[in-house]
């Protein structure tokens, strides 16, 4: 960052979004139609199904933040991600082609197992590429409005993407594809295909800064304890995940709201109208955001789409029967909203990584991203099953005229929730604090470490050397961060005797965690031919957190055994521990 970067060229900034069509295109065959695929067609049982897909999610809290880790420590000719682009596309797109197209010869249980295996091995190769795209994006411009407009880039061929993936089948079905296998066979070989050619495009087309990959890299625990104590990280981070949570929402229960609460003669054509109005909205005006977020400032903009979001939410609660035109306008002005998040956010997340930098020196797109793609994936297992499971304890009967409490409750869920939900989130987003100023100042700080002189935190006010220049040197600090501030307490007190025991049991107590949690979720499952309800698939989750918990104590195991046996002197431990406590009561009050 120490020399100015030259705009980016339309065509890199066109090259970098196109290959999220395919991304969001092959998204819509797994998340929509693969269920109902395998287990009407393909007759696995429903139980296997929901517990496979909940294994695969877990397992992500351990391979995102390793393939994040990994692709920053990357170093070949590609640069950092473009190596690991150009190997996840193609065998993630294989192992699609493989999910959708189980042997015809299958019994059920064999074509179960098919399903766990491509499935998990599926989202295994889709991070692969994905976590090191999104950080190839964070470091394509170090310019604070230039990533707006290269994020809206990516969002416009993510809803593209979405609407053509979303009328596939139909389309296909119309041209007199009418077998279900055939259908998902073809889908899978299209979507595909769009892969490997639009992520091949990119890795031969888009070069990756070299400025940024020189920088040094650093051990995975203490990253993840920096990364923590970045607060612009945390507010973003926190906002996204309260956001999140209700994101299942409107795509699950529209179909019922449409046809139990809105009533319309044609429920199947007017679900089609207002997924249309919705995205057509939202594709108009990505260039709107991006000059209002030039005007205002990226949190200005964001926090705009918050109130026309909440707004809209609070309209749809209104609706009843016949009321086609209200809830086609309110889905246009809610589809306005929609691309804002998609381009703002991560552009957001880009100077979150800069302000990382100041305070440790290094470059760590990839890790800040898998903490991103981490959240989705989590929060849809719950997101998507509470909502069926109150429709289901209000009195819900499939294909029936509902209650008026039932209806409600449709109501409420489909328009209330999001934007209670909308409504948190806004006012945690307005403590972020990183402004188009403050970033400049972030930059200007970076410039001056990398000239070795002491720098402002436009945050905090404070000035503090490059990290090679510290009292403590660098590998010292990075190792101190293996440890909690409660040990490092205990250090500082000259106590490093039961480092190792105390750690050991948190590695003990994570584990038994891991078998309880799958061992519940197994024995709760029953048979695999029904649901398996919200209590087994909520325990893998945990299963899958406990068990990365487990392989985090695990890599401190070894540095508590090091420091046991040569411990850091007390002194080095207390200047450590005292700059996080003076850090984080400085941010406090600049809060």
């Amino acid at each position: 960052m120490s020399t100015p970067s030259a705009p980016l060229p339309t065509w890199i900034k066109a090259v970098y979004g196109a290959p999220s069509f395919a991304g969001a295109a092959v998204a819509i065959p797994i998340l929509i139609h693969m269920p109902k695929f395998y287990s009407d067609v393909v007759l696995v049982p429903v139980g296997w199904i929901a517990m496979a897909i909940a294994i695969a999610r877990a397992l992500d809290a351990i391979t995102d933040p390793a393939i994040g880790w990994l692709s920053d420590r990357t170093e070949s000719r590609l640069g950092r991600r473009r190596p690991w682009i150009a190997l996840g596309a193609p065998i993630c797109a294989l192992a699609l082609v493989a999910l959708f197209s189980p042997p015809t010869s299958l019994t059920p249980s064999q074509a179960g197992a098919w399903f766990t295996a491509t499935f998990a091995l599926y989202f295994l190769f889709h991070a692969i590429y994905e976590i090191p795209y999104q950080g190839l994006g964070f470091e394509l411009s170090p310019d604070y409005r230039e990533r707006s407009g290269l994020f809206a880039w990516r969002m416009a061929f993510i809803i593209a993407g979405t609407v053509i993936a979303s009328i596939a089948p139909a389309v296909l079905a119309s041209a007199g594809v009418a077998d279900p296998r055939t259908q998902m066979h073809l889908i899978a070989l299209a979507f595909g295909a769009a892969l490997i050619l639009l992520y091949g495009l990119l890795v031969a087309t888009v070069r990756e800064r070299r400025d940024i990959g020189t920088k040094t890299t650093n051990p995975l625990v203490p990253g993840v304890r920096r990364a923590l104590r970045n607060r612009p990280f945390r507010i973003l981070f926190l906002t996204f995940v309260i956001g999140s949570l209700p994101s299942a929402i409107p795509a699950l229960m529209l179909p019922f709201f449409i046809s139990y609460v809105i009533q319309p003669e044609n429920p199947a054509q007017i679900l089609g109208l207002f997924l249309l109005l919705y995205f057509g909205s939202s594709f108009l005006f990505l260039p709107f955001w991006v000059y209002l977020a030039g005007r205002i400032g990226k949190l200005n903009a964001w926090l705009a789409s918050f109130g026309i979001g909440i707004s809209a939410g609070i309209g749809l609660f209104f609706a009843g029967p016949g009321d086609v035109l209200y809830v086609a306008l309110l889905h246009v002005w809610a589809g306005v909203a929609f691309g804002a998040g998609g381009l703002l956010v991560p552009s957001m997340q880009a100077d979150v990584v800069d302000y990382d930098e100041l305070h440790t020196g290094k470059r760590r797109e990839a890790q800040f991203a898998a903490f991103w793609a981490i959240v989705p994936k989590f929060v849809a297992i719950p997101g998507a099953a509470l909502p069926i499971a109150a429709l289901a304890a209000i009195g819900y009967v499939p294909n029936a005229v509902q209650t008026p409490e039932v209806q409600l409750g449709i109501r409420v869920i489909y328009a209330i929730v999001p934007a209670v939900f909308g409504l948190a989130s806004y006012f945690l987003a307005r403590l972020y604090p990183i402004t188009e100023a403050v970033h400049a100042e972030i930059k200007t700080a970076i410039a001056a470490h990398e000239r070795g002189e002491t720098a402002r935190d436009p945050l905090t006010g404070e000035s503090f050397a490059p990290p090679a220049l510290r009292e403590i040197d660098e590998a010292t600090g990075w190792f101190l961060d293996y440890f909690s501030p409660g040990e490092l307490a205990k250090l500082a007190a000259g106590a490093s005797d039961g480092l190792v025991r105390a750690v050991g049991t948190k590695l003990a107590i994570s584990t038994a965690l891991t078998i309880f949690f799958f061992t519940f979720a197994a024995r709760g499952l029953g048979s695999l031919d029904t649901e398996p309800g919200l209590a087994p698939v909520m325990c893998v989750v945990g299963g899958g957190f406990a068990l990365t918990a487990a392989c985090f104590h695990a890599l401190r195991l070894r540095r508590a055994r090091e420091m046991q046996a040569r411990p850091v002197a007390p002194e080095i431990v207390r200047m450590h521990l005292a700059g996080i406590s003076n850090g984080e009561a400085r941010l406090a009050r600049a809060a």
